[in-house]
């Protein structure tokens, strides 16, 4: 049996330990799910979903797994970021807890918005 190919996402998952592998495909997952027609990409040497323009990225460390859902994803949601490091473009979710799933699907679904908005604008200014 053929074995499946890896893709540049997989590959970059591949490099972590197992605890973080897990977290790291449990966010690519809800991602997918939550933006289906976003193009997976390497950016900035990391995951990216694009779908009209970079919506999120993510990236494994040691002990967190990094968030990166540009400077507007992180103002919107702010509030909720209280029990996390974070920075104005970036989150922190450690790895020994749940990623919160529910706060990253609002944060993609807010990121997909705007994008679609944006693009819808630009057709309009045409």
């Amino acid at each position: 049996m053929a074995e499946k190919m890896l893709n540049e996402i997989d590959l970059y998952i591949k490099k972590f330990p197992e605890n973080v592998q897990l977290q790291l495909t449990n966010l690519r997952k809800i991602i997918i799910q939550t933006a289906p027609n976003a193009i997976e990409l390497i950016s900035y040497k990391m995951p990216a979903y694009k779908q009209y323009e970079c919506l999120v990225y993510f990236a494994g460390y040691k002990n967190h797994i990094g968030f990166y859902p540009t400077g507007a994803g992180i103002q919107a949601f702010e509030k909720e970021f209280a029990h996390y490091k974070y920075s104005k473009g970036a989150v922190q979710f450690p790895i020994n807890e749940p990623l919160p799933e529910g706060l990253i699907v609002r944060i993609v679904e807010y990121r997909l918005a705007a994008a679609i908005a944006k693009q819808e604008t630009k057709k309009t200014k045409k």
